[in-house]
């Protein structure tokens, strides 16, 4: 009976042996390595690190926001330039024939605005009798499908969000801070609003850029 245990134990053992033997040869058959569980994977290299951190600390939200500032600026520039732009006396015959040219072009143009006025009444559409009865002007525009809002920054730091929150505070505005995942980061933006019609977002972003506080009007679908 020992001598039937001793072989079955033996037996057992030797079946492990052999099972973990079959299983490591699979193993290095799969994965082609000379040696298991290497990672075949090449490290990233110095050069790699270093050019994700530049990336990462000169990322800037804000940068659609800049430049949208710089092209305001730009065109402010180029009518400025243009309104200054000298203009030359001209002479008496020039005065002549520029008088005559006005003449004519105004005599054009009212003979045009009549043209359009009786093309615009014929094409007219009639009102409705019973809506005129009722005091119901159909013609009226459509609601605003929109709201706006007027961001005045977005940031990758709560605490800066927080600091421009705390800046509009100073100057009686009530902003409120809302968090967006943009390019795999967290954004936190700081917004004014809801207002119902673009004059009235438009009139707020006035009133920052007098502050010297750059800001950009986002509209949102009504539910």
């Amino acid at each position: 009976m020992k001598q039937q245990r001793g072989g079955f134990a033996l037996g057992v053992v030797l079946g492990l042996l052999v099972g973990l033997a079959v299983a490591l040869a699979v193993a290095l058959y799969i994965t082609k390595a000379p040696i298991p569980f290497v990672n075949k994977v090449p490290p990233r290299t110095a050069e790699q690190d270093t050019a994700e951190t530049e990336r990462n600390r000169n990322w800037d939200p804000n940068a659609p926001l800049g430049g949208k500032a710089a092209a305001r600026q730009a065109a402010a520039a180029t009518a400025a330039s243009a309104s200054a732009a000298p203009v030359a006396p001209a002479g008496p015959v020039v005065a002549a024939s520029a008088a005559a040219t006005g003449l004519a072009t105004t005599a054009a143009g009212v003979a045009a605005t009549a043209a359009a006025s009786a093309s615009g009444a014929a094409k007219a559409p009639a009102r409705d009798p019973a809506a005129i009865l009722s005091g119901v002007d159909s013609s009226k525009p459509e609601p605003d499908p929109f709201f706006y809002f007027v961001q005045a920054g977005a940031f990758s730091r709560a605490d800066e969000a927080d600091q421009q929150r705390a800046k509009l505070a100073l100057s009686g505005m009530n902003a409120k801070i809302t968090e967006r995942e943009q390019a795999g980061r967290t954004v936190y933006r700081v917004r004014l609003g809801p207002f119902q019609t673009r004059i009235d977002a438009d009139n707020l972003q006035s009133r920052l850029q007098e502050s010297s506080i750059e800001s950009q009007i986002v509209r949102v679908e009504r539910p």
